[in-house]
């Protein structure tokens, strides 16, 4: 069998993109191959900065042949109906046989098709491969049609064997394959010929070109962690720039160099960002001081003054851009020390939405719902409202206008320098977090309630505009506002209830639009009002719509849904669309945060039925008590008890339900130990009057481990009063006894949750 090798050789591939391309080649190649009768033991995909390089191993010779038989229409079909059956197969009406079937006489046809080498395929795979690549961003250059991230240059394609190689014959654009790479840009340009993957990644580290991204990133971080040892740092561990970094050089070669002493003071993230951004140079900490003071960067060749020359560029173009840094850090710190007045001022001209308001509307909106959160989270509530209205003005200093990733950390700073106390300044650095599933979660109290304050805010403000996400597009980030909200609760343990405090929320947003003309808020009696004249005078007292701020007038009914509603109000017509009745978009938005708490909860290991159970229960937008709940019911139901507990509380309500209907009455008062006919029965009064109280008071002190001890233990008299007892029997006294007793089996399982949710 042999073996495959591609090599696409090209000007500088960007670094962001090589990982996603080598993916694309493997796929799409093998995928090729596949479909066309070959098979393959192992592939392999590589990148560096000018090649993307694929290794099948094992690949068949070429593919069988191959005879399919296809039933075609019946004899006496209309001709149309034949012909479409012709072209489909590529036959002719002489090669087609006429058989019986259970209808008549069956035209069917055998379609050979023979066997095709490997070769031809390979050509016939990477030609499409090449021309259909999915780029990002791709150019054309020259004459041709081709289009490539950046020019092709030429491609290698062999198939190896024991008794030698092969190039494949292709042509794509006038670029023909060949066995000839080249190795290094500077240090080794010259072309040459190879045999095969291993004489092709031996060649190229002779030719210094390591191919393998994993090996380059482990070079670099070894070299880089021995070169801060030999001076007593450490290098500060950053991922994203060592998997950037590996992907802009072929033959890495790690330098230090020092911070000067006058950039020394400005803060480690300031110093850090600058240099990975601009300089793409890892930092180095002296943990003696705690301070950034070096940096690595890692050159893409070998010199004879050891990088001397490289530093020093490298050197002077860092001076400046750290001067930069320092020149904004200055500015931003003289206003932070002025109270930030005019950060605060020109955030009233920064657009958030422009039917949302500014960002000082905003902030205003999160500052006292922060304050709201505050003692449900075991926060000061004066804290909470004065971090909320501090932790945005960052978005005007110089510093976070150059690096907006340092939004937030560059706030606290900030805060610190106003005088502010820690906990106000930390929740300014921590109120944007969590980003992500794997990113920190703040546990400061003040820091909680202002980064919950911020996510609940982004949430009902977007659906109070119906800017809802919709299937992939989350243009706002929706679901991962949603997503921080339940880690925050979560993980604080915040007993917060989101039904109240979106709620809130929402009727803040209107009421913060309503003083700025952009909504009226109709009074309670709109129903009542006589005539327009009447409702115009109504909101006159309050509103001046003199200019309507988008010139649209929104209403909402704060303490009624509107059915509809015909007037005019300072000639602009009451647009119904833009009517908010309030409870349906605090029920559909928490409606939102239970499908991602579903999805959230999915990961740990909850089923989905599981969550609906619970969630069907009332406090569900209590998040702690649901996933205690839950975690407690999943774990029951693991057991083999819990599985058949479940089963006879279910059919205990199905037997239920059924007589209800049927009857038309609710079994629900009533039963009674003296009409017990079975020892069964007796049995399971008395399992009942000792669950009943158990499983309340433990339900009570939310200790739900403890109620479904006390709800297992119903398992075995519930199986036994199914085995033994007729529910449904003649006698119209026993049968009322026994349904109502099946009552009391269902509610003391709809203490636990709605178990009829739960599947199996």
């Amino acid at each position: 069998m042999p073996d495959l090798l591609i090599e696409l050789f090209s000007e500088e591939i960007p670094a962001r993109m090589q990982a996603r391309a080598r993916e694309d080649l493997k796929k799409l190649v093998t995928d090729g191959l596949v479909s066309a009768g070959l098979t393959y033991a192992s592939a392999g995909a590589f990148s560096t900065p000018r090649r993307l390089t694929l290794a099948v191993e094992g690949l068949t010779a070429g593919s069988p042949t191959t005879r399919e038989e296809r039933k075609g229409p019946r004899t006496d079909a209309p001709e149309a109906a034949l012909e479409g059956f012709l072209r489909s197969t590529g036959l002719t009406r002489d090669q087609l046989t006429a058989r019986d079937d259970k209808k008549g006489a069956v035209w069917f046809a055998v379609i050979e098709r023979p066997g095709r080498p490997a070769a031809d395929i390979v050509a016939e795979v990477l030609e499409a491969t090449v021309r259909n690549f999915p780029w990002p961003k791709s150019m054309r250059w020259g004459a041709g049609s081709l289009r490539w991230v950046r020019p092709l240059h030429s491609i290698l394609c062999l198939l190896s064997d024991e008794a030698g190689a092969t190039v494949v014959p292709l042509t794509v654009e006038g670029i023909a394959a060949g066995n000839t790479t080249r190795g290094h840009r500077f240090l080794s340009p010259d072309a040459f010929t190879v045999t095969g993957f291993d004489d092709y990644a031996a060649k190229l580290r002779r030719a210094h070109v390591i191919l393998d991204s994993a090996e380059r990133e482990e070079a670099i971080r070894q070299g880089a962690e021995n070169l801060a040892f030999a001076r007593g740092w450490e290098i500060v561990a950053d991922n994203a720039l060592l998997s950037e970094v590996a992907g802009l050089v072929e033959w890495p070669v790690p330098l230090m160099g020092v911070i000067e002493d006058r950039f020394l003071d400005l803060p480690p993230e300031v110093l850090q960002t600058s240099m990975k951004e601009h300089q793409k140079f890892f930092s180095a900490r002296n943990p003696r001081t705690g301070r950034i003071e070096g940096f690595v960067t890692v050159a893409n060749i070998e010199t004879p003054d050891d990088g001397a020359t490289i530093l020093a560029g490298n050197q002077r173009v860092l001076a400046a851009r750290l001067s930069d840094a320092a020149f904004f850090w200055e500015n931003d710190l003289r206003e932070a020390k002025a109270g930030m007045a005019a950060w605060a001022e020109g955030l009233k001209s920064v657009t958030f939405h422009n039917k949302l308001g500014s960002q000082a509307d905003r902030i205003a909106r999160i500052a006292a719902l922060a304050r709201e959160i505050a003692p449900l989270v075991g926060a000061d509530a004066d804290q909470a409202e004065q971090a909320a209205k501090l932790a945005k003005l960052d978005l005007r200093s110089a510093m976070v206008g150059e690096f907006p990733e340092l939004q937030g950390t560059m706030g606290r700073y900030y805060a610190l320098a106003a005088g502010q106390l820690e906990a106000v300044a930390d929740a300014a650095r921590d109120h944007y977090s969590p980003l992500g599933p794997s990113d920190d979660v703040p546990t400061a109290p003040v820091s909680v309630a202002v980064a919950l304050a911020d996510k609940i805010d982004t949430l009902t403000g977007f659906w109070a505009i119906d800017e809802k996400p919709t299937g992939s597009k989350d243009p706002y980030a929706l679901r991962r506002a949603a997503l921080g909200i339940i880690r925050l609760a979560l993980e604080s343990k915040s007993r917060v209830k989101l039904s109240y405090l979106v709620n809130a929320a929402m009727q803040r947003l209107y009421e913060l639009a309503a003083q700025r003309n952009a909504i009226a808020i109709l009074p309670s009696n709109f129903s009542e009002l006589a005539d327009n004249e009447t409702l115009e005078a109504s909101f006159a007292k309050d509103f001046d719509f003199a200019a309507p701020a988008d010139n649209l007038v929104w209403f909402v009914l704060l303490t009624q849904p509107i059915v509809a509603a015909k007037t005019w109000v300072s000639g602009w017509k009451l647009n119904a669309s833009r009517v908010y009745p309030l409870p349906e978009r605090v029920a559909d938005l928490l409606s939102f945060l239970h499908d991602r708490l579903k999805v959230y909860l999915r990961d740990q290991g909850i089923r989905h039925d599981i969550i609906d159970a619970v969630l069907a229960q009332p406090g569900n937008d209590d998040l702690v008590l649901v996933v205690n709940r839950a975690t407690a019911l999943n774990t029951m139901l693991q057991t083999e008890d819990g599985k058949n507990l479940t089963q006879g509380l279910k059919r205990a309500g199905n037997i239920l339900t059924q007589a209800e209907d049927k009857d038309g009455v609710e079994y629900s008062f009533g039963a009674d130990v003296k009409f017990a006919e079975t020892d069964e029965e007796r049995a399971l009064f008395a399992a009942l009057d000792t669950a009943e109280p158990a499983i309340k008071q433990a339900i009570a002190a939310e200790d739900f481990p403890a109620a479904m001890t006390a709800i297992a233990a119903l398992r075995a008299p519930i199986d036994a009063f199914f085995e033994a007892v007729q529910v449904n029997t003649d006698n119209q006294i026993v049968r009322r006894n026994r349904l109502n007793l099946l009552h009391r089996i269902r509610a003391a399982g709809q203490q636990i949750a709605d178990l009829t949710r739960v599947e199996g």
